[in-house]
């Protein structure tokens, strides 16, 4: 184990891992016949933590739409196992089983090219970095808007802090020791969770403040006491977990990426996303600091709703897989992972009572306003 930990290279074979996502599956529904349901979803979560999610990161990378079925369908088979019987699990674990074989022919060496290595590393940077980079743009552009340069840095700090705590755990997860699927998970799920919770009150707060008069006076009185000490390293610490978060997952699915060479054509892959990322957030800035402020304060506002809603479902979603939570599929809903929309009862009802939360935030700064 201290070698293999040392050594990630020397079990970059996807095989050995889907066979204990088998073999997990199969005794979990031995563990049924035998009358120890706790002990099979037990085996059931090992399945997806142990020998799924090491090569998650890889296979999104090379068909993502495959990796999210079968993570949808040991999600299903995990609540299963509490109800069904041993030969009804039996015929989800064949589905898996064929599902299992695609993924194995995904990721062997003769179906990564460096173009798709490429565009693997482009997008899955692009896709992390854009909701960490919506959130510190719009507390950059917040403060420029209320002259209040002066605690810049602790924004600055927070997301630069986790560059470089994100560059430390790719040195201690490569050199050092492994990171288990459970970790990542848990600090994406409670990352996730925290960044909604933040941007729920600040996303009611800012829609308060759009229509507001006087706005000049508002910014001199009110934002010395607003943005002072722990409020400032508020920000800091905002800026910082959604920024760790982001680049946590990145360098993951970095790691597992470089594992099938091809190191060039991720570099260039990973280039290309941050020229994108840069000439974005430029685009953002500019834009706007040309807008009236209270159209900003408005359009933030409702940037902010959205990003809690997607960050409430991802969170939970994360804390599923991980185990914390419990899950209830939902059959007749679709999956849409981009907005962060899971099929689980769990995940759409933390969605709901985030919109609910906003349009009691949102009603009552309408009728404040009148």
């Amino acid at each position: 184990m201290a070698y293999l930990r040392r050594h990630p290279e020397a079990v970059a074979q996807q095989d050995g891992s889907l066979s204990l996502v088998r073999a997990r599956l199969t005794e979990s529904i031995d563990a049924v016949r035998a009358g120890d349901r706790k002990r099979a979803g037990e085996l059931a979560l090992s399945a997806y933590l142990d020998g799924f999610e090491p090569i998650e990161p890889a296979l999104i990378a090379s068909d993502r739409t495959l990796m999210e079925r079968i993570e949808g369908l040991m999600g299903e088979y995990r609540a299963a196992v509490q109800g069904e019987t041993a030969d009804a699990l039996s015929k989800r674990v064949q589905v898996l089983d064929g599902m299992l074989d695609d993924a194995q022919a995904a990721l062997s060496p003769d179906a990564t090219s460096a173009l798709s290595t490429f565009l693997g590393a482009a997008t899955i940077l692009l896709r992390e970095g854009l909701e960490a980079l919506l959130i510190v743009v719009a507390m950059i552009a917040f403060l420029c808007k209320a002259e209040r340069m002066e605690v810049m840095p602790y924004v600055h700090a927070g997301w630069i802090g986790a560059l470089l705590a994100g560059f430390l755990t790719w040195v201690v997860a490569t050199w050092m020791i492994g990171i288990s699927g459970a970790s990542r998970e848990l600090t994406e799920g409670f990352g996730s969770v925290f960044a909604a919770v933040v941007l729920l009150s600040v996303g009611i707060w800012m829609h308060g403040k759009a229509q507001a008069d006087q706005w000049q006076r508002y910014i001199r009185e009110r934002m010395s006491r607003a943005l002072s000490g722990g409020s400032a390293w508020f920000l800091f610490a905002l800026a910082f977990v959604v920024v760790y978060r982001e680049v946590f997952e990145t360098i993951l699915f970095y790691a597992a990426l470089w594992h099938q060479g091809n190191g060039g054509a991720i570099l260039a892959g990973a280039l290309s996303a941050c020229i994108a990322l840069t000439v974005m957030a430029w685009a953002m800035l500019r834009y706007s600091s040309r807008l009236p402020i209270g159209k900003f304060f408005i359009y933030s506002s409702w940037l902010m709703a959205v990003l809690t809603v997607v960050l409430a479902g991802k969170g939970i979603s994360a804390l599923q897989e991980a185990g914390i939570v419990g899950i209830s599929p939902l059959h007749a809903v679709p999956r849409l992972s981009l907005v962060g929309f899971f099929p689980t009862v769990q995940t759409v009802a933390a969605q709901i009572v985030m919109i609910a939360v906003l349009s009691f935030g949102f009603a009552l700064n309408r009728q404040k306003r009148r």
